[in-house]
């Protein structure tokens, strides 16, 4: 018997629940297509410190394409979609490590070249695995088979002194008549790191080759001189932490060859500690050193090495305020993540009010 009520009730309790699973199916859909983006394509990166001043500032969101170099394939499969080492809110770790898959790469469109902004994995960090490390953005100084070599301040790779970059931050010594310079003009300068030093009418600071010029056209302004580490003092704890061999500092380091896929070196006591790392943590070897100066390779005496990856060497662009390849020595190919692209979006962390946005940086290419 025909019951128009009931069948219209029907209708609309059947229209409801393919309705939610429209939905459902749409939002699963759109979880898969933004988790193979971030994978295959694009991600976003937030920039926590200065290191990177002026290219990128604190506060910047980066979008960082994995295309240029090819993405790596997941060396961590057992994870949570879209997080990277702990869960949000709750904590604990985002993944198991119960299976690492060996290292892929998708087919790159180029080589990573000197002076491209990297985002990478720190390869330090001995605590996660590769792809679940904290992730490091600096510009790539040298690549595999260069030379590099760091003079008074100056970097030279394959003894060709690298140029200036315009927003590269140098560490000078201002020195005014003691009447000091404002901070609104600091601020007009886009001056951030600017300290008193002893003496008076004396400061420190980190400044452009543009900026260093500005400077110095005011009357108060003495003479803006480059503060340098002299050679020979071994400053801070450099790689390869061995001062008997190596006493280099920020500004005098060098020289260091960059390791080459394939290439075979010979190793001695006087070179071994600029490789230990990549024989025994990058690439997976057991090395022992005798009393004797033996060295012994998955307990094979040897006298040279050959590199199973390609390494490369990174500095951030505020060059006496970055933690960078200076301190911990080479990056491996296994590591890279991808081509910083563009800045998304950038706010001032340090200023609480409402103009904080930096309108002029967002959609800014990164070079």
């Amino acid at each position: 018997m025909y019951e128009p009520g009931r069948n219209k009730k029907q209708l609309t309790s059947k229209g409801k629940r393919t309705s939610s699973k429209e939905w459902i199916y749409a939002f699963f859909i759109a979880v898969i297509a933004a988790l193979l983006i971030r994978l295959f394509a694009v991600e976003a990166f937030n920039i926590p410190s200065a290191s990177m001043n002026n290219t990128l500032l604190e506060g910047d969101l980066i979008f960082v394409s994995k295309l240029p170099y090819g993405a790596r394939m997941p060396i961590t499969p057992l994870s949570l979609p879209l997080v990277h080492q702990n869960i949000p809110l709750v904590g604990g770790r985002a993944y198991v490590d119960w299976i690492k898959l060996p290292y892929l790469r998708m087919p790159a469109i180029q080589s990573i070249r000197h002076n491209d902004v990297v985002v990478f994995n720190y390869p330090m960090d001995d605590k996660h695995p590769v792809d679940k490390r904290d992730y490091y953005v600096k510009r790539c100084i040298a690549v595999p088979g260069d030379t590099l070599e760091i003079n008074n301040g100056n970097v030279f790779v394959n003894h060709k002194n690298t140029a200036i970059l315009p927003l590269e931050l140098q560490e000078y010594v201002v020195l005014t008549d003691g009447s000091g310079i404002d901070n609104h003009l600091l601020m007009e300068l886009g001056i951030t790191e600017f300290s008193a030093v002893a003496g008076h009418g004396a400061y420190r600071a980190m400044l452009t080759a543009s900026t260093v010029q500005k400077l110095l056209n005011l009357k108060n302004v003495i003479a803006v001189t480059p503060f340098i580490w002299p050679d020979g003092t071994a400053n801070e704890p450099l790689f390869p932490a061995d001062s008997n061999n190596f006493r280099w500092n920020i500004d005098n380091y060098g020289p260091v060859w960059i390791p080459v896929k394939g290439t075979t070196i010979n190793i001695d006591t006087g070179n071994i500690s600029l490789y230990k790392r990549i024989i025994t943590i990058y690439e997976g070897h057991k090395l022992k050193i005798n009393a004797d100066g033996r060295m012994l390779i998955d307990n094979q005496e040897a006298h040279e090495y050959t590199f199973k990856f390609n390494y490369y060497w990174m500095m951030g662009d505020n060059r006496h305020n970055s933690i960078d390849s200076r301190y911990w020595g080479f990056v491996p190919e296994d590591h890279i993540v991808g081509k910083a692209w563009f800045i998304g979006f950038s706010r001032n962390s340090f200023d609480d009010s409402v103009q904080n946005i930096r309108w002029n940086r967002i959609f800014q290419r990164i070079d």
